[in-house]
């Protein structure tokens, strides 16, 4: 499965099948809980469908579509305010396990992303 983020969620693609574009669904994503996806089985059946349980199961989907969330709320992610917080108490951004360096252009390592000290570039 494929998926992208989404102005409402996750958009879910199934590229098992011999036309994926034909299966594609949007997951809405609430407080990091997938609630509802737009495929046929999620209004047939009671229980989370496939697309929920994919996005469920993958916490940087989740954490990625709140922190869309609440930005596009007005809100600030966590990210910046961890950001803000290091910057007004003046901890050196510097880190012995920053790899930065060695990577081309502005892209980030893990270290510096998953932390919070930087951000993946605009396309």
């Amino acid at each position: 499965m494929e998926f992208a983020l989404a102005p409402d969620g996750v958009q879910v693609r199934n590229d098992s099948y011999a036309n994926p574009d034909e299966h594609e669904y949007l997951v809405e994503v609430e407080d990091e809980l997938p609630t509802s996806c737009t495929c046929p089985a999620d209004e047939k059946y009671s229980g989370a469908c496939k697309h929920r349980v994919a996005v469920a199961i993958r916490r940087p989907i989740l954490k990625v579509a709140t922190q869309q969330q609440l930005i596009a709320d007005g809100g600030i992610s966590e990210r910046q305010a961890t950001k803000s917080r290091s910057e007004s108490e003046g901890e050196s951004p510097d880190n012995p396990h920053c790899d930065c360096a060695d990577l081309s252009g502005d892209f980030p390592c893990w270290d510096c992303y998953y932390n919070g000290r930087r951000d993946l570039p605009d396309k």
